[in-house]
């Protein structure tokens, strides 16, 4: 079984682009904090490549930023490629299945309709209001 959840905060907006087949594709990286603290009383955080396809990568791109909190479950994926030194490179990423829209660094709160409903956007949530599933390209988050 292959199978990531995780909860996070964007550390940069998400890139988005189109494959030459006109697929969108949205890359961003997730810091994820650890459960424990260092041995100086830090916090420490992973930061984590997200990758999400077709419709929930345009949505990522229209209504996430920098510092939206958000949960991710997917599966974790390894590739690889030749670089242009020759060298082969190896790329660790989770592919997202589902993406929850949990709350912006902006305003604090959970976006738009999940305002009201903060209790219910927890990554074990089916409302539709609140996340998008990769296999149904027809969900609207809001």
């Amino acid at each position: 079984m292959n199978k990531v959840i995780l909860v996070g905060r964007l550390t940069r907006d998400p890139d988005v682009k189109n494959t030459t087949a006109g697929r969108a594709v949205a890359s961003f990286t997730l810091a994820v904090d650890r459960r424990f603290k260092n041995k100086d009383g830090q916090k420490e955080a992973d930061f984590v490549p997200i990758v999400a396809w077709g419709k929930q990568a345009e949505f990522v791109g229209q209504y996430l930023s920098k510092g939206s909190q958000i949960g991710v479950s997917g599966r974790l994926q390894v590739r690889s490629y030749d670089a242009q030194d020759g060298q082969r490179r190896y790329v660790t990423e989770v592919v997202a299945d589902e993406i929850t829209f949990l709350s912006s660094k902006k305003d604090g709160n959970n976006n738009a309709n999940a305002q009201q409903s903060s209790e219910s956007s927890s990554m074990s949530a089916m409302d539709e209001d609140f996340h998008l599933m990769a296999d149904d390209d027809d969900t609207v988050p809001f």
